[in-house]
Parts: C-alpha cells; sequence; structure tokens
C-alpha cells in the first residue's frame, strides 16, 4: 500500500503472541502513536486465522488489517497447536497483501532464513530499542523490508531442565554481582545515547543536497559512532542480568532488555542436562567475528559509503556514470540487499565450501538477474514506434554477453562468499588472515564494494546496448549532462575502447604482474587499485596478441634497466666532457679576454693621465 493513499489513515496491526501481558504491554506501548492502530489480537495460530479471515471477509466499509506482527515461537508450549513458523507460511500464502513482522526471541538462523521463505517481510528481536521498534513496525507495514542482524555481545545462556508435561521448571541462575548491574546499566545508557545520535546523523545523510564536506564529514561522524558502539558493547558486556528465582517469569515471555539477540550455533547444538548455573560465553568460546555478524558488519561499514560521493575518480570509464548519482546510489544498495539474499538463500540451502566455485556463474547470474528485474521494474515497459517493449525481459537476453564480458572476470568473489558463509580466512599476499582480523576486513570491503560497481555496470549495459537513445530512459535515469545523442555516442564509443584495450592490453599486463584491479569505494569517490593475487595458470593460457603483449613487457623489464644504465653512463660522461673539458677551456679563455681587456683599460687611462700632465 502506497504512502499517497493512506496519508491520513494509521496502519492496522494485529497481534499474534501466545504472552498475553507481552501482548498487553505492546498494545499499550503502541496506543502513543496515532499512525498505529492495533484492531486484532491473537493468543494462538487458530484465534489469528479466524481473525484474519474475519477481517477479510467482512464489508468494504470495516477495517482491514495491514500488518501481523508474530512471535516465530509461537505454539512453542504445545505442539497441537499451530506453530509460528506454519502460520507465518498460512498468512502469506491466503493473504499475500498482508505483511508479517517478526517480533520475536527466536534467533536460530535455520528458522528465520525458513520464516524469509514462507513470506515475512521483517524481523527483529523483542529486546529491540522502542525508537527502533516504532520505526521498523512502519517501514514493514508499508512494504518495505527490514531484517535486524542480531548482534555478538558475550552471551550468558540460562539452561533450564527438560520440561514435564505444561510445567516448565524455573532456570537455576547465579544472581549478578552489584558491579555487573552497574555495567550492565552504563553499557544501555550509553547505547541509547549512541543510537540517538547515529539515528540523527543518518537523517541528515538522506539530505540529497549536502555538499561533498558535509557529507564527509557526517559519514565520518557515523562510522565513529559505529565503532563506538561496537566498542561499549564489548567493554561493558556483562552476563544476562537475572531477576530472583521468585521474579522470575516463564520461558515463554519476553527476553530480558539486556539478553543479546542472538544465540550462536554453538551454544544451540547441545544443551547440558541435569542442573545447571548461569554459564558466560567467551569471545573465545563463540568467536566474536560469527559469520552472520561479520556480514553484518561488512555490509553496514559499505552500506555507509554509499553515503557520500559516487563520483568515477579513475580514468576508466565505467557504464554506472551515466547515471544520475541518486539512481547510481539505489542501484549499489539494490545489489547490496540481494546479495544479502542470496546469501541467506546459500545457507538455508546448506551450500557446502567446495560448491561455491562450480556455483559461483550461476549465484552471479542469480544476482544480475533479480538487481535487473528490481531496478527497473518486473513488468515496465516503454513505447517504441507501435510496439510495446518490456524492459526487463528484453535486456535478460544478454545474459551471455554480460557474463563473458564483466560477471565471469569479477575477481574473488567465491573467497568471498566462503568467508562470509563458512568464516575461511581470506589470503593477502600469502598470508592468511583470519575473519574479524583488520586486514581481512578491509579486504572483504575491497572485493564486495568492487563486485557492487561490476554488478551494476553489467546492469547498465544491456540498457546503453538496446535502449540507449529513447528518450523516457534516458529522462528517467541519465545524468543530465549526457543526454544529447551526441554525448551518449560518445560515452558508448569511450565504453568500446575501454573493453578492447583491457583485452588486449589491460588483462594481460595485469596477469603478467599478479594483479587483480578493483573498483572501491573511497575519498570523494570511486577510485581503481590493484591487489596482487597469484595469475600463473592464467598467464599460460594466454595466446597470440595477449601473449604478444607479455613478451612485450618481458622484453621490455630486459632491455630497459641496461639501456637506462648505458644512457646514464653517456649522458654522465657527456656532462664531465662539457664541464670540465670543454667548460674549463671555455673558462680559460673568456678569463684571457677579461683580462686583455682589462689590461687595455688600465693602459689607456694611463695615457690620458699622462697627456693631461
Amino acid at each position: 500500500m502506497t504512502d499517497s493513499g493512506r496519508s491520513n489513515s494509521p496502519f492496522r496491526l494485529m497481534l499474534v503472541d501466545d504472552n498475553r501481558a507481552f501482548r498487553a504491554g505492546l498494545r499499550i506501548w503502541l496506543e502513543q502513536f496515532s499512525d498505529l492502530e492495533v484492531i486484532a489480537e491473537a493468543g494462538d495460530g487458530t484465534a489469528a486465522l479466524q481473525a484474519l479471515a474475519t477481517h477479510s471477509t467482512a464489508s468494504a466499509s470495516s477495517i482491514a488489517i495491514d500488518l501481523v506482527i508474530l512471535d516465530l515461537g509461537l505454539g512453542s508450549a504445545n505442539p497441537e497447536q499451530i506453530q509460528g513458523l506454519d502460520l507465518c507460511r498460512q498468512i502469506s500464502s491466503q493473504y499475500p497483501a498482508i505483511a508479517i513482522l517478526l517480533l520475536s526471541s527466536m534467533t536460530e538462523p535455520v528458522m528465520l532464513a525458513a520464516a524469509r521463505r514462507s513470506g515475512a517481510r521483517g524481523y527483529c528481536p523483542k529486546h529491540t530499542e522502542a525508537t527502533e521498534l516504532a520505526a521498523i513496525i512502519r517501514q514493514v507495514a508499508r512494504g518495505g523490508p527490514r531484517w535486524v542482524q542480531p548482534t555478538a555481545e558475550e552471551l550468558a545462556v540460562v539452561v533450564t531442565p527438560p520440561v514435564s508435561g505444561s510445567i516448565r521448571s524455573q532456570p537455576i541462575v547465579k544472581l549478578p554481582a552489584p558491579f555487573a548491574i552497574f555495567r550492565r546499566n552504563l553499557r544501555l545508557s550509553g547505547l541509547q545515547q549512541i543510537e540517538s545520535a547515529l539515528s540523527d546523523v543518518t537523517n541528515q545523510l538522506q539530505n540529497l543536497d549536502l555538499s561533498l564536506l558535509d557529507r564527509a564529514v557526517l559519514a565520518g561522524q557515523q562510522r565513529e559512532l559505529r565503532a563506538s558502539r561496537w566498542l561499549v558493547q564489548r567493554l561493558l558486556a556483562t552476563p544476562t542480568v537475572l531477576e530472583p528465582p521468585n521474579a522470575v517469569t516463564p520461558q515463554s515471555d519476553a527476553a530480558p532488555s539486556d539478553r543479546p539477540a542472538q544465540q550462536l550455533e554453538q551454544t544451540n547444538a547441545t544443551q547440558p542436562s541435569g542442573d545447571t548455573e548461569l554459564t558466560v560465553i567467551t569471545p573465545s568460546e563463540n568467536g566474536l567475528a560469527n559469520a552472520r555478524n561479520l556480514q553484518a558488519a561488512l555490509f553496514d561499514a559499505i552500506a555507509a559509503k554509499l553515503q557520500s560521493s559516487l563520483q568515477n575518480q579513475t580514468k576508466t570509464p565505467l557504464e554506472i556514470d551515466i547515471l544520475r548519482e541518486e539512481k547510481k546510489r539505489e542501484l549499489l544498495y539494490l545489489i547490496l540487499r540481494q546479495l544479502e539474499e542470496i546469501l541467506d538463500e546459500l545457507r538455508f540451502s546448506q551450500v557446502q565450501p567446495g560448491q561455491l566455485e562450480e556455483k559461483r556463474s550461476l549465484i552471479l547470474q542469480d544476482l544480475w538477474r533479480a538487481v535487473v528485474t528490481d531496478f527497473f521494474g518486473k513488468y515496465y515497459t516503454i513505447s517504441i514506434g507501435n510496439a510495446e517493449i518490456e524492459v526487463p525481459s528484453t535486456l535478460l537476453q544478454d545474459i551471455e554477453v554480460v557474463q563473458s564480458a564483466i560477471l565471469d572476470k569479477i575477481p574473488f568473489f567465491d573467497d568471498l562468499l566462503s568467508h562470509l558463509l563458512f568464516q575461511t580466512p581470506l589470503i593477502l599476499e600469502g598470508i592468511p588472515y583470519v575473519p574479524g582480523s583488520p586486514e581481512a576486513m578491509r579486504r572483504a570491503e575491497s572485493i564486495l564494494e568492487n563486485l557492487i560497481i561490476q554488478v551494476a555496470n553489467a546492469v547498465v549495459q544491456p540498457l546503453l546496448n538496446r535502449f540507449a537513445n529513447i528518450e523516457t530512459i534516458k529522462q528517467n535515469f541519465y545524468e543530465y549532462r549526457l543526454l544529447s545523442i551526441r554525448e551518449v555516442e560518445r560515452f558508448r564509443n569511450n565504453l568500446s575502447w575501454k573493453y578492447r584495450l583491457e583485452k588486449y592490453l589491460g588483462e594481460p599486463k595485469a596477469i603478467f604482474e599478479s594483479q587483480y584491479p578493483l573498483f572501491i569505494l573511497y575519498g570523494r569517490g570511486i577510485q581503481r587499485v590493484a591487489v596482487y593475487a597469484p595469475r600463473a595458470q592464467e598467464l599460460e593460457q594466454l595466446s597470440g596478441l595477449q601473449f604478444t603483449v607479455t613478451l612485450a613487457l618481458e622484453t621490455r623489464d630486459a632491455i630497459a634497466p641496461r639501456f637506462r644504465s648505458a644512457i646514464s653512463f653517456v649522458g654522465t660522461g657527456l656532462i664531465y666532457v662539457l664541464t670540465e673539458v670543454i667548460g674549463r677551456g671555455i673558462g680559460l679563455i673568456g678569463r684571457g679576454i677579461l683580462k686583455g681587456v682589462g689590461t687595455a683599460w688600465q693602459d689607456g687611462k694611463y695615457n690620458r693621465n699622462e697627456r693631461q700632465k
């Protein structure tokens, strides 16, 4: 539902949670927002489906539901009831127009991936900050996806004995020390202030009229706030602070507000039996740089860079240079989002590390197709003469050209997937760096930035080949200085020459130098850097003109130093002759001339004096 169509009406919400106290608290909290209205509640899946059926079959004058806020752990205490995942699937299939937001303390990656495949449009843990939760509800109700990545704080796991019948035993806990409570409160207060400042900076960055200097300053402040948040979370991390046993709520209640959202996969693998105490999971046991948090940190860093200028600062023309700044930014954001969804699909499909290389081309094709469809719109149609042409389906026909020209030449893609999915080390100049290390993060950022830029080029290339001078396309997408036919054709010719030179000169030179060129986001725009990587196998496969180029480079490397030495020797000798021999001779001649002139002047003066006497 569009914003324009509901400017005066609030979003209608339905709460589905088997915890009555939590539902009541959430409903009371939502009453303070004039644009959010709770019109239905349900404590189980059956009641939820009945309420949805009632609202969907009512008359047109009645109130319809816009968003269902669902606990993914619904029905976990009673296997005979409809489970949260099944309810999500049924709502999505029966009522596709209703958005689903998962507000749950369940954080298992497999369950979240399954819920996303079942039709859920968003997820956030129950301890989410109030202001952020309201923004998430509005975003998902408008139809936009929002999946909050769980954090990687040090976790405190409370293990309960097995459930007997319908009665849950209370967890056996060790009460925290007063200093732990102080650290907890200090951490929460600091995080609240940081999140408030971060929200203000992010809102300011949305202003497209900012100057480059202001945008760079705000982007720097955003990075500093993110770093501060990370430090506060780790330096002031504490075990979960629970109430005494007589005040502990049932396990189905909302998680404590300071409990981290994500139970790491290692803690979910096994659960010890018998009486246990509060166990603090140390970083060495879980690894701070687990796959999901590593991905979230990396994608956040790239998203922050996209707020700054995207001007091409290299001498190499790129297809995306023809796009307006806002369209370029929108395209790169879209590629990030689609890549995130593909990573979730790969996790859900349980792809093994050895399969990534063979599936590399297929994954890139899926990414390219999804971005083309979403960027232009699945049903985007233009008129050419008397014909109506569907743009996405026409562009998707160029998959083979795009694959060979751009996608197949994107370096380190399978290494990046393995790094994000399985936490394999990244190799830098022959040295492996573990996930989360500064070196690995910098290299992963460079690889990901180059990936999204090249995929964006692959999206624009078929557009330039098929619809370059269609006026509708130019008005909707092109930079204003490139609207004329002459400028468009000049731009296309520059791209053609770029690919020719790259094929016959640039690529063999990079292979011979064991380097890959990467386009990265740095400073005031897009820069080009070269990174080392072994390419001996590719060098052996070169032939024809490309192989001749490598021979010419090798010949130059063999001759040039000796030739420079010879020229330097000849030059040094020439300088010696000119300065020490010829120069001295000329100096002596000059001295003789000056001496003769001085003597003649003295004699003339003496003669004049004699005549005067």
